[in-house]
């Protein structure tokens, strides 16, 4: 047992480069699990410092001084900033309060339907069952009420924290911009001189980070800006905030689409009921989810590596489970990271008789699912 952990260990850790990759990777995620919520204003900077690095290189590309397109890009960002806050947040905030005003009407009218069901279908639905489903949503509604109650106790403390984002993010981002060169020099001079398998892996992130990144929040606001379009063309109540619910669900790939269904169904039949306007606005809705899967999504993504779905179904449940809402968004980052590990890893070669070599086979679920880069194959 001992000889072939020996061997397990040389094939796979002989390299001094790899084990260091390996500790920083797993000190950067110790951290991040640790100090999340202490250094989570940090976090939210580098990523938009991050995102707004693609402005700043477009501006360059145009011969534009990289000082003024720093203040260029800054301005935008600000700009962006203030129009979330002062015109699409309070609209979001107003219909969700007209929403959870209106939710007992809608249980209400909700509850007169299940009692249906029985003289409707008798061979399929039983009384008892339906009073038990009606008890099962009551007990959630009770359950969504202690947790509303609680939020708004704690909104005193929300608003302060709010507060200090507004004030430290944004400051953050602007030195992250325009000391970029100084930070990312620093961080190189801490790391050995001689690091190949460390520039493949970061070479590689880079690209596939700043694509998926870049195109994921594109995306949002394409998804976002389209359905609140072919919402408020329908008269859809709370078209705002059924708008943002959409944005956002693209980022929970396969899952998000059909969650946020649910209440855009649910909105749409307690306004119209089984009218033509509900079926035509299904419709819509379903041809909008269909441009973002089958057009939408491979412009934006073309460059990225795909990975098979079940592994970005278990990045998403895995990486989400640890960090919320960030785990989610840059799951598919993260399981490329370590994908790209994985390919680059140095392994030892041994010689068999006849010339013959032996190494470790592909990455895990290569094949029609997932497309690797040339660098991958280089890197292996």
């Amino acid at each position: 047992m001992t000889g072939l952990l020996r061997r397990w260990w040389e094939r796979y850790f002989h390299d001094e480069e790899a084990l260091l990759l390996l500790l920083l990777i797993a000190g950067g995620m110790l951290l991040v699990g640790v100090l999340g919520a202490v250094l989570a204003p940090v976090l939210a900077a580098i990523v938009l410092a991050y995102l707004l690095q693609g402005p700043i290189g477009l501006m360059r590309r145009y011969r534009v001084p990289h000082p003024i397109a720093i203040a260029l890009t800054f301005l935008l960002f600000v700009g962006a900033l203030a129009a979330a806050l002062l015109v699409v947040l309070p609209l979001a905030w107003n219909q969700l309060l007209r929403l959870t005003d209106e939710i007992p009407g809608m249980l209400a009218r909700g509850q007169e339907l299940l009692l249906l069901l029985p003289e409707k279908y008798p061979g399929l639905f039983t009384e008892a069952q339906v009073q038990g489903w009606i008890q099962d949503v009551r007990a959630e509604v009770g359950e969504f009420g202690q947790l509303l109650l609680g939020y708004s106790l704690g909104y005193v403390n929300s608003l302060v924290t709010l507060t200090v984002y507004l004030v430290l993010v944004p400051t953050l981002v602007f030195f992250f911009l325009k000391d970029e060169r100084q930070i990312s020099g620093w961080v190189v001079a801490r790391l050995p001189a001689e690091r190949p398998l460390i520039n493949r892996v970061l070479h590689e992130m880079d690209i596939q980070i700043a694509g998926y990144v870049r195109g994921k929040v594109v995306e949002i606001l394409i998804v976002g800006g389209a359905s609140y379009v072919t919402f408020a063309l329908f008269g859809l109540n709370y078209a705002a905030l059924l708008a943002i619910a959409v944005g956002f669900s693209v980022v929970v790939p396969y899952i998000g689409a059909a969650v946020v269904t649910v209440p855009v169904a649910l909105v749409a039949y307690f306004q119209w009921g089984l009218e033509a306007q509900f079926v035509y606005l299904l419709i819509a809705y379903g041809v909008l989810q269909a441009l973002d899967g089958n057009l939408l999504v491979p412009l934006l993504f073309s460059e990225a590596v795909n990975l098979h779905p079940v592994l970005i179904i278990l990045a998403v449940l895995v990486f989400g489970s640890f960090w919320g809402f960030w785990g989610v968004f840059f799951a598919i980052p993260l399981a490329t990271l370590f994908k790209a590990v994985f390919t680059a890893w140095p392994r030892a070669v041994r010689e068999f008789e006849g010339g013959a070599t032996e190494t470790d086979g592909d990455a895990p679920f290569s094949g029609p699912g997932v497309r690797s880069s040339g660098r991958d194959h280089e890197a292996g």
